[in-house]
């Protein structure tokens, strides 16, 4: 294959040179003289000003991290991502891929003479590209007339491993069609659908188009596929000795009615696409995240015990032979949810991150088990990581008042930031307090949450105040710098994010209490930190607002048809009559397992649905959504809209064009912080309008 060179960027040799000449100490932000009175209140318009960093990599000899940015143009409506890179010593960051176009996943080769990524140019397909340490400009290395989803280097650098789905119809005619003008264009097809699980949230419907692994020869670009079947493929990692690849899949009867992910190992020269595997684990519950031990006689992985809890159930880290046989789990004691596990370069010790009491910390412990310590620490939200062979540590971590940036933490060292991609406008934002607070629910049970009071708080007054539940149901709030609270509480919010019962980082006990029970034990934890707040003399039990996104939303449902006590309700992608969801979002595994099939254990669906006790609701409601979200598709904010207009109910539904539950359009999410700022500060304060007047050329 020709290599393209129509992409241009700054050759490593060139960055290189220019980080080293700025090894000064770490540079002071812009704007760090300001003083408070020069600063301002967080604002809707400081969301794409935000800059998102993410994914570090260390390089093999631990003197440069590459990872990524992402910005926000509104102008454009668009996001964009781009590899930069800094040195592990200090100084100034320097970008490696160009603007106008998004690159990913920056992985260094073996011998760190190259940096791999991931980028789609001039409209073409995802392709890894590769960037000469010596110079010059990037390459395109693969050529496959689908998206590269996903690689990794074998340990020589000799080979990529690749994980592409099989192509579409559209996709194989234009592949015979890409070397001359003939191209046809693509027409509809129907979809013939055949599974059981047939939909997906961002991907819609499904078809029994699957993801496999390739290895790519590095010197003669040929490709060879390595896995086949009807199942999915994912997570490839490398055998030290460069012969095997372990990965995961769920090879089971029918894949699509549990979650029984597993390891297995291919050989990386495999010839009858994967036929002859080996299964490391036999685990019925959800094994994930390979990685092997340097001597390649062990495979560490993040292992669910019980299936039937699925969702529910502790990540424990496990370890097994890398041919099979007795498996091992480390942590049970632990009691966290694991995950990213990685082997330090001698074998003795296994990193992996803990989801722990509103924390993510990076841990480490013995691959025999035992002790377990705790490299990074503290309240803080380590987000991912990677591990140099002198064991020096690169991180993206967030905290309550900053951003996630890239950390380091020598061999023997201390943990130190190496990145100031938001120092100059956070230097610019005057920040409200946060506190991680504890309280009791109605049945004594300890609960905990971060607790957030306006800039300008006064001690003795109470704010009006916004409880936001938290998605999921298994998920959590963390020591990270979380922009719609930080919002509300610049707008002069005091804002409540609970981490009741249901919630990870608290034990597997406390997460599947609300098993099959939505909407109890979650409803006294959440109101408890109403009532805390409001004990407290921070809170005015006058002027509170509830509202949340996903679980959150499904929460605040659930709020509203059980209390009068809240003068406003947003429900963003929430779900409102259960039986309407089965057959129509991604969920079908979930459903059946939680509540059983709707036609055998219909009176559960239906005492869990907030719709049942609609007429309960007088609470003034917003009610939001993306018209392609198939995770909690519109359907359940469009039924809750109709109801409580039907019932005299203040109410307004807005849907977004184009957008699946995580919004990804800048304008749209500006657009729904603006009506979630005016909605609560019409009904909650008693401020201006509840709609927000229409921008011009909108």
């Amino acid at each position: 294959m020709q290599l393209k060179l129509n992409f241009r960027a700054a050759g490593l040799a060139v960055a290189l040179a220019a980080a080293a000449s700025l090894l000064a100490p770490h540079a002071r932000a812009a704007g760090a003289q300001n003083s408070q009175s020069q600063k301002h209140n967080l604002t809707v318009d400081d969301y794409v000003r935000i800059k998102e960093v993410s994914d570090p990599q260390i390089s093999p000899e631990a003197k440069w991290v590459a990872y990524t940015v992402e910005t926000h143009d509104l102008k454009e409506d668009k996001n964009e991502e781009r590899i930069w890179m800094v040195a592990t010593a200090g100084g100034e960051a320097i970008p490696l891929t160009g603007e106008n176009v998004s690159s990913s996943h920056p992985r260094w080769s073996p011998n760190g003479k190259y940096l791999a990524f991931l980028s789609a140019r001039e409209e073409g397909k995802k392709q890894v590209w590769l960037l000469n340490r010596s110079g010059g400009e990037a390459q395109q290395l693969t050529d496959t007339i689908q998206d590269v989803d996903h690689f990794a280097w074998s340990p020589a650098g000799d080979r990529l491993v690749l994980v592409l789905q099989d192509p579409t119809p559209d996709e194989v005619e234009a592949g015979k069609h890409k070397d001359d003008d003939t191209k046809p264009k693509s027409k509809p097809r129907p979809w013939v659908i055949d599974r059981l699980l047939f939909k997906e949230d961002e991907a819609g419907y499904l078809d029994r188009r699957r993801t496999h692994l390739y290895v790519f020869d590095m010197a003669s670009h040929k490709m060879t596929q390595i896995t086949s079947g009807d199942y999915d493929d994912s997570a490839p990692a490398w055998s030290p000795d460069g012969r095997s690849i372990a990965f995961v899949s769920n090879r089971s009867e029918e894949p699509d009615r549990n979650f029984n992910d597993d390891i297995w190992v291919v050989s990386a020269d495999n010839t009858d696409e994967g036929k002859s595997l080996v299964r490391v684990t036999t685990n019925p519950g959800t094994d994930v995240a390979p990685t092997w031990s340097p001597d390649g006689k062990w495979i560490a992985f993040a292992s669910q015990l019980d299936p039937k809890l699925f969702q529910y159930a502790t990540f424990h880290l496990g370890i097994a032979p890398s041919g099979g046989g007795e498996e091992k789990v480390l942590t049970r004691a632990l009691d966290r949810n694991v995950s990213s596990p990685h082997f330090s370069s001698d074998g003795k010790r296994i990193y992996f991150i803990a989801d722990d009491d509103g924390t993510q910390n990076l841990l480490r412990t013995s691959p025999a088990g035992g002790e377990i310590k705790r490299p990074i620490g503290g309240r803080l939200m380590l987000n991912s990581y990677s591990i140099a062979a002198d064991g020096t540590v690169a991180a993206q971590i967030g905290t309550v008042e900053r951003p996630d940036e890239v950390y380091l933490l020598p061999a023997g060292g201390d943990l130190r930031r190496i990145t100031t991609t938001n120092d100059a406008l956070m230097a610019q934002i005057r920040l409200p307090s946060v506190e991680y607070v504890h309280f009791k629910s109605k049945d004594g049970t300890t609960v905990a949450g971060y607790l957030y009071k306006p800039p300008d708080y006064t001690p003795g007054k109470q704010y009006p105040a916004i409880l936001q539940p938290h998605g999921g149901p298994v998920g959590a709030y963390y020591a990270e710098f979380d922009f719609k609270p930080q919002l509300y509480a610049a707008n002069g919010y005091v804002v409540l994010t609970p981490n009741p019962r249901g919630s990870s980082g608290y034990g597997e006990d406390f997460c599947k209490a609300i098993y099959a029970d939505w909407g109890d034990k979650d409803f006294q934890d959440d109101m408890a930190m109403a009532d805390y707040a409001v004990a407290q003399g921070i809170a005015d039990p006058e002027k509170l607002g509830v509202g949340g996104h996903s679980y959150g939303a499904i929460s605040t449902n659930f709020i509203v048809t059980q209390t009068t006590r809240f003068k406003a309700a947003i429900s963003d992608a929430g779900e409102f009559l259960y039986a309407t969801n089965w057959g129509h979002d991604e969920y079908v595994r979930e459903w059946e397992i939680e509540l059983g099939l709707p036609w055998e254990n219909r009176a559960l669906w239906e005492k869990l649905s907030p719709f049942n006790r609609v007429t309960k609701i007088t609470t003034p409601t917003l009610i939001e959504g993306g018209d392609v979200d198939w995770n909690v598709p519109i359907i359940n904010g469009e039924q809750m809209y109709e109801s409580l207009k039907r019932l005299g109910v203040p109410t307004l539904l807005v849907v977004y064009p184009g957008e699946h539950h995580e919004f990804q359009r800048p304008s749209f999410i500006e657009d729904r912080f603006e009506r979630n700022l005016a909605w609560f500060g019409h009904y909650v304060k008693g401020e201006g309008p509840a709609i927000p007047p229409q921008k011009t050329g909108n």
